[in-house]
């Protein structure tokens, strides 16, 4: 393949992308439903290549378009090649230029809402694993790794599920990837539909401590646009740009914790390759197939906890580096959507609903009944952040707290943003989730829902038994405040 063919397939990227902007900004429907960009233009190139329009034209009896729609070969190649290569930058960017608090801290801040984010992450899993080992597997005949798909696309959304798309293909799932993105594609537009329909809900039945009457958008931020009289500042400047571009900087350190990853994950195969080798009953090898994100993540927690140790933290700055981790997200989920098969989830259509329906299920519970029950002041504003992320990504719940909570009235940014340090590394992409599928593959789905149900049991009872109570008390000393006020 050549450098061209790789250029014009980055470029084409860009214009349909431009033209999904282009589509927000114009209709209606779609800036209502809060559509992403970057999913309009998946879907918009996803029609055009070869599983709609191919399929369509091969129908037809035509030629011209049935082998890879108005696409070539070369660039669908190039596509699919990129969501595993992105990834890793979006991982790698969750930490570098953050303030990494004490893990104290971090405990007295966003106890709740860290039960709350595990309750979601780990039901996910149980409920998965429940239906693989009750109903898919016997009855359908699907893959026992089907039951980590709701925590993957759900959680962990496009990136997480075409991330791990590899490690599933090679351990013969090859069905996974596609089924994974297709609940992803799921749990964003139903996570921003469901989570619009609840905060009217709450603030029609007095849920809400922050929003009374309807809840309304301006036109400029249902198009994603910022008006004249706001000013958003993208990034700050660390660095003068006669030295080293900022920009530059960033990446160059962004560079630096993906090849920490690589380090670590091939130490790791070795270590575990050794063992394979040397140790007498030791044949299981589930680290040659977890994927190198979660460890490029963990290579951006070591370069930030040695700037801040060494007193350098001022050279990268967080929103630059949410900026880089933004373009690389957006670029992910078009290739992803681009190339995803139809055809793999049109043979597993009952599998694939009956996940995301009990995916759906689960997390409206755990927002409507645990929710109130174990956050206390601000349960809404705080829960609908933690529900949009478990439905689809993280941005889907910073979009719901902004609707529910505009003047950030509420602790709900700050108790999730720090939730975010802790929960991060372990799902929605981190540790658990890139390991959930070679410990399936290794050991069956059993081991892992006995392992999920017992995180899913302490979390709940930390959650209702020990900070239940103590937002209950929250609650009381607020009223009678406003009483004596």
């Amino acid at each position: 393949m050549s450098a061209d063919s790789i250029g014009f397939a980055l470029l084409l990227l860009g214009i349909i992308l431009l033209v999904g902007k282009g589509i927000r900004i114009t209709t209606p429907l779609v800036q209502r439903l809060f559509l992403p960009s970057s999913i309009i233009a998946g879907f918009l190139a996803l029609f055009l290549g070869p599983e709609v329009l191919g399929a369509l034209a091969n129908a037809m009896g035509s030629d011209r378009f049935s082998e890879a729609g108005l696409f070539t070969p070369e660039i669908l190649d190039v596509w699919s090649a990129l969501p595993g290569l992105l990834i890793s930058i979006v991982f790698a960017t969750l930490f570098l230029g953050a303030d990494l608090p004490s893990p104290r801290r971090v405990t007295r801040l966003v106890g709740p809402q860290l039960s709350i984010g595990v309750i979601f992450a780990s039901g996910q899993y149980v409920v998965g694993l429940l239906l693989a080992v009750a109903i898919l597997v016997p009855f359908f005949g699907s893959n026992p790794m089907t039951g980590a798909l709701i925590e993957m696309g759900f959680e962990g959304g496009h990136g997480t599920a075409a991330g791990m798309r590899e490690s599933m293909e090679s351990l013969g799932f090859a069905e996974g990837g596609d089924l994974a993105l297709g609940i992803a594609t799921v749990g964003v537009v139903g996570g921003v539909i469901l989570g619009v329909a609840f905060i009217n809900w709450a603030v029609r039945t007095g849920r809400t401590e922050c929003l009374d009457g309807t809840v309304e958008q301006s036109l400029s931020e249902q198009r994603g646009l910022f008006r004249d009289d706001e000013n958003f500042p993208a990034a700050t400047m660390t660095t003068r740009p006669a030295s080293i571009e900022p920009l530059s900087l960033h990446f160059a350190f962004i560079a630096a914790a993906v090849i920490i990853g690589v380090v670590l994950l091939e130490a790791l195969q070795a270590a575990e390759q050794w063992g394979v080798a040397n140790v007498p009953g030791y044949d299981v090898e589930i680290l040659s197939h977890v994927p190198l994100f979660p460890l490029a993540m963990l290579g951006g927690v070591i370069i930030q906890v040695l700037l801040q140790r060494t007193g350098h933290t001022g050279i990268l700055d967080h929103q630059m580096m949410l900026r880089i981790q933004g373009f690389a997200l957006d670029v992910l989920i078009v290739s992803a959507l681009a190339t995803l098969s139809l055809t793999a989830i049109a043979a597993n259509w009952q599998p694939f609903v009956i996940l995301c329906v009990a995916g759906i299920v689960f997390n409206v519970f755990v927002l409507l009944v645990l929710c109130p029950r174990i956050i206390g002041r601000f349960w809404f504003e705080r829960g609908i952040g933690d529900f949009g992320q478990s439905m689809g990504v993280t941005a889907t719940g910073l979009i719901l707290m902004r609707i529910a909570d505009p003047e950030n009235e509420s602790p709900a940014y700050e108790a999730f943003g720090y939730k975010q340090l802790v929960f991060e590394p372990f799902f929605g992409g981190g540790f658990v989730t890139a390991a959930a599928i070679p410990l399936i593959y290794a050991f069956g789905p059993v081991p892992l829902l006995v392992a999920m149900t017992i995180v899913l049991l302490v979390a709940l009872g930390v959650g209702l038994f020990f900070y239940g109570p103590r937002g209950r008390r929250e609650i009381r000393e607020a009223r009678a405040t406003a009483d004596v006020s």
